[in-house]
């Protein structure tokens, strides 16, 4: 098996991987293509749920909310004028994490899920890797705010990077329009 996708590697050609017993994943992964289940590994193992995903409260806390599965900071959910922060506190979330506050203003999660109007359904996979590698809304735009960790994730390989984008594909899409950042001093519109 290590022989074909080594084969396969070398030479981009698919036959022989299939002719020396090479399955479908071994043949993905020496191609280089998006592998959604190491996407769904990945996706969980970085905790992006712990603020793209609302919560709702359990018998054991709080826990990511089904129905709104990386669909980001709940629209239409207000929210009070940020604490004052002060001494070694310079930042403060809301109880589920999806919307944080500090020197950079508030920011929103934002909706991961493919929907086209509301999600990153529109984003082709090049705006998706290029938005977590420079650090900015759709690779060219607003920057990425606090606290997403885009300084650790744009050391992913492109493959898992493009893994995670195409199982942010295969989920449900959730129709929830998240609000824009708002500037230092600002008071949260929703």
């Amino acid at each position: 098996m290590r022989f074909a996708s080594l084969l396969f590697r070398m030479t981009g050609l698919a036959l022989p991987v299939l002719l020396l017993g090479g399955c479908a994943a071994d043949t993905a992964k020496a191609s280089g293509t998006a592998d959604p289940e190491r996407g769904r590994y990945l996706v969980a193992s970085l905790g992006c749920g712990d603020c793209h995903s609302p919560k709702v409260t359990g018998p054991q806390g709080p826990k990511e909310d089904g129905a709104m599965l990386l669909a980001g900071h709940p629209e239409g959910n207000p929210l009070p004028p940020p604490p004052a922060l002060s001494g070694p506190w310079i930042a403060a979330a809301t109880w589920d994490q999806t919307a944080w506050t500090g020197p950079w203003g508030i920011s929103y999660a934002t909706n991961l899920t493919p929907d086209e109007n509301t999600g990153i359904g529109s984003w082709s996979e090049e705006t998706f890797v290029s938005s977590l590698r420079t650090g900015r809304h759709m690779g060219v735009s607003r920057p990425v705010l606090p606290p997403m960790p885009w300084r650790s994730l744009k050391n992913l390989t492109d493959e898992d990077l493009r893994s995670i984008y195409a199982y942010l594909r295969t989920i449900p899409p959730v129709h929830n329009r998240v609000p824009e950042p708002a500037p230092p001093g600002a008071v949260a519109s929703r």
